[in-house]
């Protein structure tokens, strides 16, 4: 059984679309081999990938809050980096994040949370203008921060160490 997913590996020909910096990253993304960096404000992440791009930051950029775990999955993320005119989604992350990086980002988590309950006038604000269900979204980007993220991280975790995926009897590393 495969615990880790490896979206890069069924990316193929659109890795192309995938231009964005790691420098330009939102603070927001999840560790992971995909994220969100320059990306425009036009808000046509989630019409693509719902269950996997929100927007925040000062601008309202995309963000991936939940990185992909099927290819179907990953082709939905594929379709918002190609929806986006700035071309500012990138895949290198695997290349990036490293094990105390993507401790470091657990150990700040807080940040996020408290970002997102900040806002939450803002994101049924945002549902009002959009009916992208963004609210919603975000609770369920809480959600998985305090139950299921730590899990996936820790799989992630091995996958950065090891470059491959975790068999069911392998110790995970700690968080």
């Amino acid at each position: 059984m495969t615990r880790y997913f490896d979206p890069l590996s069924v990316i193929g020909d659109h890795r192309d679309s995938f231009k964005g910096q790691w420098d330009d990253r939102l603070w927001l993304n999840v560790p992971g081999p995909l994220y969100g960096g320059d990306t425009d404000t036009c808000w046509t992440g989630r019409l693509h990938a719902p269950g996997h791009v929100l927007y925040g930051g000062d601008h309202a950029t995309e963000y991936v809050f939940r990185q992909p775990r099927t290819v179907t999955e990953t082709a939905r993320l594929v379709e918002a980096a190609e929806s986006d005119p700035f071309a500012g989604y990138g895949c290198d992350g695997d290349a990036w994040w490293t094990p105390g990086l993507v401790r470091q980002w657990w150990r700040d988590r807080g940040r996020v949370t408290e970002y997102l309950a900040d806002r939450r006038s803002e994101w049924d604000e945002f549902d009002a203008r959009s009916g992208q269900g963004i609210a919603l979204a975000v609770r369920d980007f809480e959600t998985y921060v305090a139950d299921g993220l730590a899990d996936d991280l820790r799989v992630y975790l091995y996958w950065l160490e090891e470059r491959r995926s975790p068999g069911v009897g392998d110790p995970l590393p700690e968080l």
